[in-house]
């Protein structure tokens, strides 16, 4: 008490002040009990800013939840509704928010009155652990209490309808509100994104009456993006420059994410760089968006300069930039991501195991995708159509058939890309009944799969080296789809091989109703005219593709050198070592040429 005497205070508030100190650094319910008992004889039982204290402690320690609300009920009604919203609070922000729900309930049937701040807690908690039910009953507690026309009581129950998929729960309560303010709007549009309602709520957020909030505009943002709705998104992106708060972090994440789902990458990288700040969200957006956007070279040069920023990558960054390796054949690059996730610490999920298996499997190397593939504890569809598809890839039909198999034996499921794949096996490794049994039976029980364009386009590329022109025309004829060029083209390809002048002309006509601008099939049958030295034919195709201003475009190679990869095209001579390659070509030519001269010697 001196301590007391010097601060000037009482005797009891000294105790109180000690006692909440010792709450704060209670971590154990054997210790509260002792406290409990010093606050019986203390006479603070009693005291609402203590008791809120004891709640937050509870909502710590969720496995109390009776002794929690026994505690609150000795405590007395009189002291007010803050411990009993704050213990219900702590619960609801807890690892269990079930147990809010049942503390709501217990102290409710111990007398307690709940008001204006007990409900919205009380649906955060239902929100969590998704509590239709229980998220009714507490509306129905609302209406009979008369709190259906609070502002902060019909916002909580929005977006509880909103967040379970209870539309015509939150429409309704949404038309009932005489006023709304932007966390109404927002709430009703965030969730019609949430469960992919994107048209519903771009049409809602055009009807807002207030002004929008962030994440109002991060939610529109989402939908425009999903929908790829680049015009809309544009529109959202000039009200953001409005709008007092400008473009900070989280709406740059969503627009540049908005852009790169549209394909508008220069926009998104513009906005990537004005950024005053760059989090891994932004990295993820840009980089993954490259890679989905078939630039993988440009996604492994950001991702250098992301490490270089000091930002470190997430699993989801890494399994982006195995993707672009898988797609350059950047086998060295591939290597250094897996040997840095090792390096780093980084749990592999599935993600990143079957983005490996991919990288590897494309690459060609087929025992290490292999080896991965049955280190993966847990295998999903993705992580079999990876190992399926490299096999397939490279000709080794016969081990994907083998490898699908198991897949079926180990219950999962096949899809289209599946049966792409095992289509492409069979393609590859002249395996033309096997194909016909594995089309057959994606399309029947008990897998009654959709073929797409590519599926038939395989299909008839196995007929046509198969030599069987005919089946592959008449399987052309019979396609639910309208063929398009890349089929036609593989007709054609056959004539070519076969000789087969009157079929092609009749291609030519199908590739004229589709004013198809592939330079390839036009080349390909100017090709087989001039075989069969049809030198009319010849000129009235170049001048058709002259006519449509169709022009051949030249083939490319990427060389991967030291984990740097190397574009060229054919007759190029922009590589800035132009010369140094040109010299040591002539080098490897020139030994060639000795090596055969002394071999015929």
């Amino acid at each position: 008490m001196i301590i007391g005497r010097l601060l000037g205070i009482n005797t009891m508030q000294f105790l109180k002040l000690k006692l909440l100190n010792s709450i704060h650094r209670c971590s154990s319910i054997r210790s509260l009990k002792q406290i409990h008992a010093q606050l019986i004889t203390s006479g603070l039982l009693h005291d609402e800013f203590v008791l809120s204290k004891v709640s937050e402690f509870f909502g710590k320690h969720v496995g109390f939840v009776h002794y929690a609300s026994d505690f609150l009920n000795q405590s007395g009604l009189h002291v007010g509704t803050l411990p009993y919203n704050t213990l219900i609070a702590a619960y609801a922000n807890s690892g269990t928010p079930k147990a809010a729900f049942l503390v709501y309930g217990r102290i409710v049937g111990n007398g307690f009155v709940p008001d204006m701040f007990t409900f919205p807690v009380v649906m955060k908690a239902c929100n969590k652990f998704l509590g239709v039910q229980e998220g009714d009953q507490v509306h129905g507690v609302v209406e009979k209490m008369g709190f259906s026309c609070d502002l902060y009581v019909q916002n909580s129950l929005l977006h509880f309808y909103s967040v379970c998929g209870r539309w015509s729960s939150a429409g309704r309560v949404f038309d009932e509100m005489l006023v709304r303010d932007v966390v109404s709007w927002t709430g009703l549009i965030s969730g019609y994104v949430r469960t992919g309602l994107f048209d519903e709520a771009i049409a809602l957020f055009l009807k807002m009456d207030v002004v929008p909030n962030v994440a109002t505009f991060v939610s529109v943002l989402v939908a425009c993006g999903r929908m790829g709705y680049l015009s809309m998104g544009k529109g959202v992106h000039g009200l953001v420059h409005k709008r007092e708060f400008g473009i900070g972090l989280v709406v740059g994440n969503a627009l540049m994410d908005m852009y790169v789902k549209c394909e508008c990458l220069c926009e998104a990288k513009r906005l990537f760089d004005e950024l005053p700040e760059r989090d891994i969200v932004s990295w993820t957006s840009i980089i993954s968006g490259l890679v989905q956007c078939k630039r993988p070279k440009d996604s492994l040069e950001l991702f250098y300069d992301m490490q270089i920023s000091g930002v470190k990558p997430d699993r989801i960054v890494l399994s982006s930039v195995l993707s672009a390796c898988a797609s350059l054949g950047a086998l060295d690059y591939g290597r250094w991501i897996q040997e840095y996730i090792k390096r780093q610490g980084i749990d592999w999920d599935i993600h990143i195991g079957t983005a490996l298996v991919d990288m590897y499997a494309k690459c060609g190397c087929l025992e290490m995708a292999l080896q991965i593939f049955n280190g993966i504890p847990s295998r999903n569809i993705f992580t079999w159509n990876a190992l399926l598809g490299g096999l397939a890839m490279h000709g080794h039909g016969r081990e994907s058939l083998e490898q699908f198999e198991l897949m079926i034996g180990a219950g999962i499921m096949p899809n289209e890309v599946t049966y792409l794949a095992i289509l492409t096996a069979c393609c590859h490794s002249g395996l033309v009944d096997e194909g016909r049994s594995y089309f057959y039976q994606m399309i029947g029980q008990p897998f009654n799969l959709s073929p797409r364009l590519e599926h038939y386009g395989c299909m008839v590329d196995l007929l046509c080296r198969a030599g069987l022109l005919d089946e592959a025309h008449e399987f052309i004829r019979k396609m639910p789809l309208p063929p398009d060029v890349l089929i036609w083209g593989a007709l054609l390809s056959a004539c070519k091989v076969n000789g087969n002048v009157e079929l092609s002309q009749e291609i030519l006509n199908h590739l004229l109703e589709l004013e198809s601008q592939d330079s390839g099939v036009y080349v390909l049958l100017s090709n087989i005219y001039a075989t069969n030295e049809r030198w009319d034919d010849v000129r009235r195709v170049r001048r058709l593709m002259k006519h449509k201003g169709i022009r051949k475009f030249p083939g490319s190679s990427v060389v991967e050198v030291i984990g740097e990869t190397h574009e060229f095209l054919v007759g190029d001579t922009s590589h800035p070592r132009n010369e140094d390659i040109h010299f040591l070509l002539n080098i490897i030519s020139n030994q060639v040429h000795l090596e055969e001269q002394f071999l015929t010697c």
